[in-house]
């Protein structure tokens, strides 16, 4: 197939699988008065019937597939790959985390009596309670492990406390909604770094951790929570000993083989058919666009505006001294280099008009600008560009993943002057720019042979004056 070829949209055709085989079946089992129903197997909202059936099949999809290009390097190391808006994820989780009360709440089916209302109190506390310690768990656990909270592991492990309170939310007190959350907050960070680092799963969203990995401690937590009630028998740590717990942990053995063996028929049917992987093109290029015409869908990949964002600094970059009145010559040069393009053309090099590109953070903008303006120079052009430098940026991590940091958000200035010594602006720029790390900028210093005003024509230092 070619590029240019129509791609019917495979998630399509094995969610209508999955709708006519997979949960009808499981969900049978469970709900539907079932074999697994018959050994009081408990889920109470879904924990096996929704969330690990649905896990477990994107763990598969993904191991079938394979990795995104330019997931693994040459050796096997994960690469980083980090989503492109967090607001949107942000509002995605809230939203989910507003809804689970219908989905777990609404699963008493009934509001008639005070026993249905409690019962639905209960749920609703537990379900929040689980999912608010599983974030701050899963935040702190970050913090520690990689050196700053990670904002999207956060964001999971809302959902993966969500995940794991479905099953035992009826069936469990607070004290055990809260311990359950506890432990899917470490869960999923374990898990995700599990499936990039060891497993070699491309799971770009962490489904596969939400939703399966979770969806299994959820069910197993009924076996140990428990407190009995509604023909659930008492859990490990409440008296009931294992035989709750056994029967948990047959039921998701069971439903995770009949769901393997079916959708590993349906991908490959799918692979055979329509093919399970698009070609590398494709891929790059976005399969919205290919499959849906949705172009719009990659207008968010801007450079946006990261002041004060800056990536850290390392001990690799640091040249001693952070104050530019105390640094030396060669560190403030090391730092902000200066580069004078010292070309003849038409015979003429010195024309008195030179420019002055200056590559620089994006924080640090502001302070260029201000002692630019007071030097006197009012025309200013900005443009964000991306750039990198001999020290690769800094080592930060996305899910546990070291970022490709190559890349860094930076600012290029230009400015044209005549009257303003060069020199001066350059002074001012390395003033204004020093950190006293390698990467603090570098100046460009070009020969201007020619400038021509348009609304005027003025041509050359006429031309750069702003007086009318």
């Amino acid at each position: 197939m070619h590029p240019e070829e129509k791609f019917p949209p495979r998630c399509i055709i094995y969610s209508a699988a999955i709708s006519l085989i997979v949960y009808p079946i499981s969900g049978h089992w469970i709900w539907g008065g079932g074999w697994l129903s018959s050994l009081n197997f408990h889920d109470f909202a879904g924990s096996t019937c929704v969330h690990m059936v649905g896990g477990l099949i994107a763990c598969l999809g993904a191991a079938m597939l394979g990795p995104r290009i330019g997931k693994y390097d040459k050796n096997g190391k994960a690469r980083a790959i980090p989503g492109h808006n967090i607001t949107a994820m942000a509002l995605g989780v809230f939203i989910l985390w507003f809804c689970w009360f219908g989905f777990n709440g609404g699963s008493t089916v009934a509001m008639t009596t005070d026993a249905d209302m409690e019962l639905a109190s209960l749920v609703m506390f537990n379900t929040n309670l689980a999912a608010a310690v599983s974030t701050v768990v899963a935040m702190i656990f970050t913090w520690l492990r990689y050196g700053k909270p990670d904002v999207s592991m956060t964001f999971n492990a809302a959902l993966a406390g969500l995940v794991a309170i479905t099953a035992p939310c009826d069936c469990v007190t607070p004290v055990g909604a809260f311990f359950i959350g506890l432990v899917a907050g470490f869960l999923v960070v374990l898990s995700v770094e599990f499936f990039d680092n060891v497993a070699k799963i491309d799971d770009p969203v962490g489904a596969v951790s939400v939703h399966m990995v979770n969806g299994i401690w959820g069910t197993l937590a009924v076996g140990l929570f428990s407190n009995g009630g509604d023909g659930v028998a008492k859990g490990l740590f409440y008296g009931g000993g294992v035989a709750q717990l056994g029967i948990q942990a047959l039921g998701v053995v069971s439903v995770a083989a009949y769901v393997l063996v079916v959708m590993f028929i349906v991908f490959k049917i799918i692979d055979k058919t329509v093919g399970l992987r698009v070609p590398a093109q494709v891929e790059i290029d976005g399969l919205d666009i290919h499959e849906h015409g949705l172009a719009s869908a990659y207008s968010g990949f801007a450079i946006n505006d990261m002041t004060g964002m800056d990536m850290d600094v390392n001990e690799n970059t640091d040249l001693g001294e952070d104050d530019y009145a105390k640094a030396s010559k060669a560190q403030v040069d090391a730092a902000v280099k200066v580069v004078n393009q010292k070309t003849v053309v038409d015979g003429v090099y010195d024309t008195g008009m030179h420019k002055v590109s200056i590559i620089c953070r994006l924080s640090k903008f502001d302070a260029l600008k201000t002692a630019l303006n007071d030097l006197g120079v009012t025309g200013i052009t900005m443009t964000q560009v991306m750039g990198c430098g001999i020290q690769k940026g800094a080592g930060e991590k996305y899910r546990g993943v070291e970022m490709d940091a190559n890349l860094l958000p930076k600012v290029k200035v230009e400015v044209v002057v005549s009257k303003i010594p060069v020199d001066a602006v350059i002074e001012a720029s390395k003033k204004a720019l020093y950190t006293g790390h390698i990467g603090d900028g570098k100046i460009f210093v070009y020969n201007v042979t020619r400038v021509v005003k348009v609304r005027t024509g003025e041509e050359d230092l006429a031309a750069l004056q702003d007086v009318e």
